[in-house]
Formats: structure tokens, C-alpha cells, sequence
């Protein structure tokens, strides 16, 4: 037979089929594709070639019909299985599911029919055994248009890497907008932070996970544009708060300065005029520790463990430092330490920096509890030797039962 039908029996002809065909009968014939990349290329870019999952599982059945794993123009592409095989092949799937799901594969230019007169799937063999006439699906579209879904998939995986990172910085610049805007609003900063607050309510919530590219880069614009507003503020803050805190410490050390080394006396004692020796107050005046600093280590062992380099707290400097380091670790904000320092003392108030680490499981806000602290203090209505010994029984407690 030297006409071979192209078009389907009992269905009306399409353009669609037509230009498969013409297309599958103008590509080279030593063309080749391997049918498993080109299965997976269609897996990607099904949405712009407007096929479903459903019909792109009933071509992974025709393809297993096919013994070789590549694809070529110059061998036979026909396969003619029942619909039965095809049903248990394709996971039991409903006969009429199938049938629709064939067609939309060769509408769309995917396979073609290669029908029999009366519309069934056979293949006609000659003396030797060899095929020499099959009716039914021509997988020759697959081959021709291989590289068409080879950029096809590219594109759809741009399109998804763009949406995947334009959702990713959306996510990261909301957080830093509204963590930012937060905690300038706790500490009392000035500035127009309601405003900006607003603005990021105004901007309404995470775009959906199927939003498209379009409404994802909309929405990225906008925050970035808040974003630069609401960290330019903060940086003008930071920039005043930073001049004005230099240009008091520049006052201090200039009334402090001493060129006459004769007026200094590491004993805390000042040599009057009239040759006398007094006490000078405010060089005799020592931080009032009523604690031993390895009581404190002991009642509070954690805070050790936050220390430069790891090589532990031997002195009352290192016990603040690493209380300065746990202070946002806990969440306490920069005023509720200032505060807690100007009422307790600053050593003082590494101590309870400590207690409150060591008693952080059962504390749900290390700030406010501090606040707490601090307001008791200052109505002399807190002193640290409790909590101390409480903190000590426990540790001790704890040294028998695992002894």
C-alpha cells in the first residue's frame, strides 16, 4: 500500500492534525530524540502546550509500546495497542477517560492517527514475519518537534525559577519591614512608623502560591520601595543617636582630662594645696557587689557559655560582656537593659541578666520580666540574694541526683 491514511475514522479532520503531519513529514529523517527526555520536556512545559497530566500519562503508556528507548524518523514510529493494554498500562483508568484523553493528545499535534479502514489498531505481516503496514498512533511528532519542547521546558522552568525567587524576596521583605517597624514602635523611636505601618497593611498578605509572575513582581516593587523608606529612617536614627552619643562622650573626656600626672593618686587620695592628704570621693568610689562572683558563676553556670572565644568568665567585666551578648539572644530590648543598668548597676544587672538565662524555660518574656525587676528595684522591692540562693539549691539539687 503506498497511501497511508492520515486521517482519523469516525472523527472530523483538524488543522492541528494537519500541521503534525506535514511538520513530522518535512523533519530530517535522521532526526532522533530519546522518548524518555521528551517525556519529561512535556512534563514541563505541559501548561503552554495546553495538555494535562491524564493525557500526558496515557502517552507514557503508548511510549512503553515502543521497544527502543530513541526515538528515529527512519525506523517505525506506529504502535497499535488494544484499548485494553492501554487501560492497564495507563494504572486502570476509565475507558472513556482514555478516549478523551487520546484525542487531546493528538489534537495537540502530539500523535497521529494512523487508522484502518474500519478504525481498528493491527499491525499486517508479511511472509518473513516483518511488519509491513501498522494502523494506529504515529508517535513521528514527538521526534520532529523534540526541540520545540526542549525550549518549551526551558521556558517553563525560567518562568518557575523566577516566580520561585520574586516569592522568596517578597517573604524575606515582609519579614524585615514588619520585624523592623515592630521593634522601632516598642522602643519609642521617632519617626513616621505608623505611617509606614499602614503602608504595609495597605499591601494586603503573601500572594497566593499560584499568583503569576506579573502580580508577584507588583508586589515585590511596592515592598521594595517601603522597604528603602522604612530603612532609610532607621538609618537617619541610628546616624543621630550615634553623633549625639560621641559628642557626649568628646564632652565628658575633655572636663575629665588631666595633664598633671601629680593630681592623680591610684590610692583614691588628693594632695591639697596645703600639703594635706583627703579622701577624693568619686576615685574611692568602688561597684557595690554584695555577691562573690564565683557564687554568681554557680548559681547561673550558663552564662559561660556565651563568652568570647569560649574560655569562660573570671571577672566581673566578662560576666557583663557575655550578659551583653545574651541580652537579644533572650529578646530584651536595648532600653530595658539601659534602664535595668541606671537602677541595679551595671553589675548588678548582669546578674540578673544571668538569672534570667538560667531560669529561661520557665520565663515567657525575658524582657517584660526584666522590666519587672527594674520597676521593683527601684521601689526597693527586689534584691538579688534570693534568687540567687534559689538558683543555688537547685544546681545543687541537680549535682546529687546526677551524682
Amino acid at each position: 500500500m503506498d497511501h497511508i491514511s492520515s486521517t482519523p475514522f469516525g472523527r472530523p479532520l483538524s488543522l492541528a492534525m494537519v500541521a503534525a503531519r506535514v511538520k513530522a513529514e518535512h523533519c530530517p529523517p535522521e532526526t532522533i530524540a530519546e522518548k524518555w527526555k521528551v517525556l519529561d520536556n512535556l512534563r514541563e512545559a505541559k501548561q503552554a502546550l495546553g495538555v494535562s497530566d491524564r493525557a500526558l500519562s496515557v502517552l507514557n503508556a503508548l511510549l512503553t509500546f515502543h521497544q527502543d528507548t530513541t526515538l528515529s524518523l527512519e525506523a517505525d514510529l506506529i504502535v497499535y495497542p488494544s484499548n485494553r493494554s492501554l487501560l492497564l498500562r495507563a494504572n486502570g483508568m476509565a475507558p472513556a477517560t482514555l478516549r478523551r484523553n487520546l484525542a487531546a493528545l493528538v489534537h495537540a499535534g502530539l500523535v497521529i492517527r494512523r487508522d484502518s479502514p474500519n478504525g481498528k489498531r493491527y499491525a499486517r505481516k508479511g511472509e518473513g514475519g516483518q511488519i509491513e503496514q501498522a494502523f494506529g498512533f504515529d508517535l513521528s511528532p514527538l521526534v520532529a518537534r523534540s526541540a520545540e519542547f526542549e525550549k518549551l521546558a526551558g521556558e517553563a522552568r525560567a518562568a518557575a525559577k523566577a516566580r520561585y525567587l520574586l516569592r522568596e524576596e517578597i517573604s524575606l521583605l515582609r519579614r524585615d519591614i514588619s520585624q523592623t517597624i515592630l521593634m522601632c514602635l516598642e522602643e519609642g523611636l521617632p519617626g513616621p512608623w505608623r505611617s509606614l505601618a499602614d503602608r504595609f497593611q495597605a499591601l494586603g498578605a503573601m500572594p497566593a502560591r499560584n499568583a503569576d509572575v506579573l502580580l508577584l513582581e507588583g508586589v515585590a516593587k511596592d515592598l521594595r520601595a517601603l522597604w528603602r523608606d522604612v530603612d532609610k529612617c532607621l538609618t537617619d536614627h541610628l546616624k543621630q543617636e550615634n553623633m549625639s552619643t560621641n559628642e557626649s562622650h568628646s564632652e565628658r573626656h575633655h572636663q575629665n582630662s588631666n595633664t598633671d600626672p601629680s593630681n592623680d593618686s591610684e590610692s583614691g587620695y588628693r594632695i591639697e594645696k596645703e600639703g594635706t592628704v583627703t579622701p577624693d570621693p568619686e576615685a574611692s568610689r568602688q561597684p557595690v557587689r554584695a555577691f562573690a562572683l564565683g557564687i554568681v558563676l554557680q548559681a547561673c553556670p550558663d552564662i559561660a557559655m556565651y563568652t568570647r572565644g569560649g574560655e569562660g568568665i573570671t571577672t566581673w567585666r566578662g560576666l557583663s560582656e557575655a550578659a551583653t551578648v545574651v541580652r537579644p539572644i533572650l529578646g530584651i530590648s536595648p532600653s530595658a537593659w539601659a534602664e535595668a543598668c541606671e537602677v541595679m548597676g551595671h553589675d548588678n544587672a548582669a546578674i540578673t541578666v544571668a538569672a534570667i538565662l538560667q531560669r529561661a524555660e520557665a520565663i515567657r518574656s525575658p524582657g517584660a520580666y526584666l522590666r519587672n525587676l527594674t520597676g521593683r528595684a527601684r521601689a526597693g522591692q527586689f534584691s538579688l540574694g534570693p534568687v540567687l540562693m534559689a538558683l543555688l539549691r537547685v544546681a545543687s539539687a541537680q549535682e546529687k541526683k546526677h551524682a
